[in-house]
Parts: structure tokens; C-alpha cells; sequence
């Protein structure tokens, strides 16, 4: 099989490369990115024989469309403002296409994906990703399902928390900053609750939950739950759901004071002597402080906990997934917690094990033990407990 990766030469599109290249059924990787400068770098470990390193304007659709011509599949990790150009090359090119982001700006394109016969899988990476399809598989096990938390995050290893955040960046920071400014929606005792992004950090929602082998970890909420409730067909039987991000203790109460005073507002209030806003200001100044030693690790961590019925009797499905940055090639753990999944569902469309055309979702697509079990022939292994 040939497999396209675009931006393939970020951290992300990194690990997808070194992945592919390292599976006996792809044959052919084309490497698209702006910029290939230092694209044999990648040699450490794999075979870099079957990469072809390709010039990418991802700003233009005929480009676009013309690269995808002749894959069997392809990965979207280009930047979230490429999103669409990619997706609608790829219908007009008749390609899978995987991508990890979120698929709310693709989603009026499920029918023209479907005319087209065409397979689109937004967020199949980490979380979103290995999450959801956890929570399909959770769905198939339970007679009745009644509530869902999903809980992941990026964090330093406790020998690396060395600055007063506890906190160190394994990918882009501006969008790290992102994620604290975007509403999250819940469903408690069977209502919603919304959670508007100005009160992410001082709402009575966050606590903490033990992590196996870590302790405490603080849980701030994070995305909409109720959208994939409905996405599985629960809506009115599923009285609990929440989506989390996981810190070490003390991420809240740092952040609860800065936003308040406005330092991460997008509005540009300096004048001409400071053309930055606060926020391109916390970037600047936070992300040289926060970086990795060349010996430090990242971790992965993610934990969900699903609970209903199974015959009869109450029951509770406990996963959890711990991955550690890979010292030897330098990718973080948030790395290949991103580029694995997508390099292995890209394989699986490549191979036609998933045919279904749309725009799909890994909840409902992703067959749950083939993936499972690549995602453990990696390393990534889900451990799970149902009591």
C-alpha cells in the first residue's frame, strides 16, 4: 500500500512516518510537508528507503489533490487552518483520509464523502482517538450504559517537573492555550451543564482522580461529552458523561488568576509599541521555559471509567494507558499517542478493512480488536478491569 502523510515532518507526522515506514505492507510513504529540510533525519531505526519526501502547498487545492492522486490512504496532520482543504482534496481524489483533529469543521461533507464513495475518519488520534474507540467498545459491552468519563493528559514525569507549572510542552503551545479558551458540555443526572471557557478553571466540576502508579491528578474539563453520547445513540440513557484533561495538582489555581486578568484574551491592547495580544504575549514568553530536556520524559496518560448494567448487575469498566517518551528517537509520548493510532486506522482504510463512506467517526468505525491489538504489538497497551 501507498500512504501519504501531510505535514509529515511535524512531531506528530513524525512518529505516523517512523510507524508506516516500520510496517512489511506499506511499500510507499510520501513525506508532504512545506518545508523538507532535514527529512533524513528520520533514518534513525527505520527504513527511510520506501519514504519519498514531496513539496507541499497545502494552500492550494489543485496541489493537493494532484499528491493524493494514486495513495490508497492518507493522514491529515497539517495545520488545523488546512483542515478542510485537505478533507475536500481527498474527496475529489476518491482517498481515505485520517486526520486528528476534531471533525466539526468537515462534517458538512459527509454528503459528498458518501456520493463519492469516500472514507473520512476525523479524530482518530489520542484523545480524540483511542477514546472513543474505547467508549464504542464500551457501548457493545454493556446492556444498559449509564455513564462515561473520559480522562487523558499530557504531563511531565515527576523528575522533570522543574519550573512552578509542574508542566512541560510534548506539542504546540499556542494551541495548549487554545484548549483552555473553548467551552465543554457534560450531562449530569441526565441534564446538560455547560461550562463556558471563562470558568474552565474555578468551576465546582474539577477534582481529582487516582492515576495507577502516579497518585492525584487534578481533572479539568475538556470538550463536549454530550456530542458523542448522541454520536452513539444514548441520548436519554446515559445519565453521566464528561471529558477531562488530567494536570498535576495546581494547574487550576495558576490559571484561574491569569485568565481572570485577562492574560490570555486575543485582543490587542498595547498599542503600536507592543503588537503582540496577551496571549501570543504567554506563548513568547512561557513556551522557551517549558521545554524538555534531551533526558527528560513526557507521559501519556489516559483513564476511563464506564458504568451500567451487564447482566443484571451493576458493573464498571475501568481502561487505563500509560506511554512514555521514546528517548532513542526523541518523540514524545504525546508524539506517538497521536501518530500511531492515525497510521494505523490510515493502514486499515489502505486495506479496506474499514469501507464505510462519510465522514466517520472511530466510535462507531474503528473495529476495536484489530486496533487494540496493533496499537499493542507497539507498546501502547490498554489495561482494563470490568467489576
Amino acid at each position: 500500500m501507498k500512504i501519504a502523510v501531510l505535514g509529515a515532518l511535524g512531531m506528530q507526522g513524525r512518529a505516523a512516518l517512523r510507524d508506516l515506514a516500520r510496517s512489511p505492507h506499506v511499500r510507499e510513504i510520501l513525506c508532504a510537508d512545506r518545508d523538507l529540510r532535514g527529512w533524513e533525519g528520520l533514518a534513525a531505526g527505520i527504513d527511510i528507503g520506501r519514504i519519498t519526501p514531496v513539496p507541499l502547498d497545502a494552500s492550494s487545492p489543485a496541489a493537493l489533490v494532484g499528491l493524493l492522486r494514486g495513495v490508497d490512504a492518507a493522514i491529515d496532520l497539517l495545520p488545523l487552518a488546512f483542515m478542510e482543504n485537505a478533507f475536500e482534496a481527498a474527496i475529489e481524489a476518491r482517498v481515505p483520509l485520517v486526520s486528528t483533529n476534531y471533525g466539526g469543521p468537515i462534517r458538512r461533507l459527509d454528503a459528498r464523502a458518501r456520493q463519492r464513495g469516500v472514507s473520512l475518519m476525523p479524530e482518530c488520534g489520542l484523545d480524540p482517538g483511542i477514546d472513543l474507540v474505547l467508549c464504542g467498545e464500551a457501548v457493545r459491552r454493556f446492556d444498559e450504559l449509564r455513564e462515561i468519563q473520559s480522562y487523558c493528559g499530557g504531563i511531565p514525569e515527576r523528575t522533570a517537573c522543574t519550573n512552578p507549572l509542574n508542566y512541560k510542552i510534548s506539542w504546540n503551545f499556542d494551541m495548549v492555550l487554545r484548549t483552555q479558551k473553548r467551552p465543554s458540555v457534560f450531562l449530569v443526572d441526565g441534564e446538560r451543564v455547560e461550562v463556558p471557557a471563562e470558568r474552565q478553571h474555578e468551576t465546582e466540576l474539577i477534582h481529582t482522580v487516582e492515576f495507577p502508579g502516579l497518585g492525584r491528578l487534578e481533572a479539568v474539563p475538556n470538550g463536549d461529552a454530550a456530542f458523542y453520547v448522541d454520536l452513539l445513540g444514548l441520548a436519554g440513557r446515559v445519565r453521566h458523561a464528561g471529558r477531562w484533561a488530567l494536570r498535576w495538582p495546581g494547574w487550576c489555581a495558576f490559571w484561574r488568576p491569569l485568565k481572570r486578568l485577562g492574560f490570555l484574551s486575543e485582543e490587542r491592547r498595547f498599542g503600536p509599541e507592543c503588537p503582540l495580544t496577551p496571549h501570543e504575549l504567554m506563548v513568547r514568553l512561557l513556551e522557551p521555559q517549558l521545554q524538555y530536556g534531551d533526558h527528560e520524559k513526557d507521559l501519556v496518560l489516559m483513564l476511563n471509567r464506564f458504568s451500567g448494567l451487564k447482566d443484571g448487575r451493576e458493573r464498571t469498566l475501568t481502561t487505563t494507558l500509560l506511554i512514555e517518551r521514546d528517548l532513542s528517537s526523541g518523540l514524545f509520548a504525546m508524539n506517538l499517542g497521536v501518530g500511531i493510532p492515525a497510521s494505523i486506522v490510515a493502514q486499515m482504510l489502505a486495506a479496506r478493512r474499514i469501507t464505510a463512506p462519510g465522514v466517520l467517526n472511530p466510535a462507531v468505525h474503528v473495529p476495536y480488536a484489530p486496533f487494540m491489538a496493533e496499537l499493542a504489538a507497539r507498546g501502547l497497551t490498554v489495561k482494563e478491569s470490568f467489576t
